[in-house]
Protein backbone atom coordinates (compact mmCIF):
# COMPACT_ATOMS: atom_id res chain seq x y z
CA UNK A 1 0.00 0.00 0.00
CA UNK A 2 1.37 3.26 -0.86
CA UNK A 3 1.55 6.51 1.39
CA UNK A 4 -1.84 7.91 -0.34
CA UNK A 5 -3.63 4.91 0.39
CA UNK A 6 -2.53 4.20 3.74
CA UNK A 7 -3.26 8.07 4.68
CA UNK A 8 -7.18 7.85 3.17
CA UNK A 9 -7.48 4.74 4.81
CA UNK A 10 -6.39 5.84 8.49
CA UNK A 11 -6.98 9.73 8.39
CA UNK A 12 -10.30 9.79 9.99
CA UNK A 13 -9.04 8.15 13.61
CA UNK A 14 -5.85 10.02 13.32
CA UNK A 15 -7.57 13.52 12.70
CA UNK A 16 -10.12 12.13 15.62
CA UNK A 17 -6.81 12.03 18.51
CA UNK A 18 -5.90 14.61 20.53
CA UNK A 19 -3.39 17.47 19.58
CA UNK A 20 -4.06 16.77 15.69
CA UNK A 21 -4.60 19.21 13.08
CA UNK A 22 -3.86 18.05 9.92
CA UNK A 23 -2.25 15.01 7.82
CA UNK A 24 -0.09 14.90 4.76
CA UNK A 25 2.26 13.53 2.71
CA UNK A 26 5.91 14.03 2.69
CA UNK A 27 9.41 12.49 1.75
CA UNK A 28 11.88 11.05 4.40
CA UNK A 29 15.51 13.00 4.16
CA UNK A 30 17.50 10.04 4.73
CA UNK A 31 15.63 7.81 2.33
CA UNK A 32 14.11 9.99 -0.34
CA UNK A 33 10.56 7.08 0.98
CA UNK A 34 7.16 8.67 1.08
CA UNK A 35 6.24 9.08 4.30
CA UNK A 36 2.73 9.97 6.18
CA UNK A 37 3.25 13.20 8.34
CA UNK A 38 1.01 14.24 11.27
CA UNK A 39 0.76 17.37 12.06
CA UNK A 40 -0.01 18.36 16.07
CA UNK A 41 0.21 21.35 17.80
CA UNK A 42 2.69 20.39 20.66
CA UNK A 43 4.77 16.98 21.32
CA UNK A 44 3.35 15.00 24.18
CA UNK A 45 5.48 12.23 25.54
CA UNK A 46 3.94 8.65 24.99
CA UNK A 47 3.70 7.75 28.91
CA UNK A 48 1.20 11.03 28.59
CA UNK A 49 -1.26 10.59 26.28
CA UNK A 50 -4.40 8.11 26.10
CA UNK A 51 -3.49 4.68 24.18
CA UNK A 52 -5.99 5.88 21.63
CA UNK A 53 -4.30 9.28 21.30
CA UNK A 54 -0.68 7.63 20.42
CA UNK A 55 0.10 8.37 16.74
CA UNK A 56 1.66 5.27 15.39
CA UNK A 57 4.90 4.51 13.86
CA UNK A 58 3.76 3.27 10.65
CA UNK A 59 0.47 2.88 8.65
CA UNK A 60 0.27 0.18 6.64
CA UNK A 61 4.17 -0.13 6.42
CA UNK A 62 4.41 3.48 5.89
CA UNK A 63 6.08 5.62 8.34
CA UNK A 64 4.77 8.13 9.93
CA UNK A 65 6.24 11.44 11.34
CA UNK A 66 4.91 13.68 13.83
CA UNK A 67 5.90 17.29 13.46
CA UNK A 68 5.02 20.52 15.85
CA UNK A 69 3.46 23.53 14.80
CA UNK A 70 1.85 25.15 17.74
CA UNK A 71 3.86 28.44 19.42
CA UNK A 72 5.71 25.85 22.10
CA UNK A 73 6.27 23.19 19.46
CA UNK A 74 9.86 22.64 20.63
CA UNK A 75 8.94 22.82 24.13
CA UNK A 76 7.85 19.53 24.35
CA UNK A 77 9.37 16.40 22.69
CA UNK A 78 7.87 12.44 22.29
Amino acid sequence: MDARQARRLHEDRLMAMANVTGIGIGEDESSGEDVIVVFVTHKVPRDRLRPEDVIPDDLEGVPVRVLAMGEDAGLNES
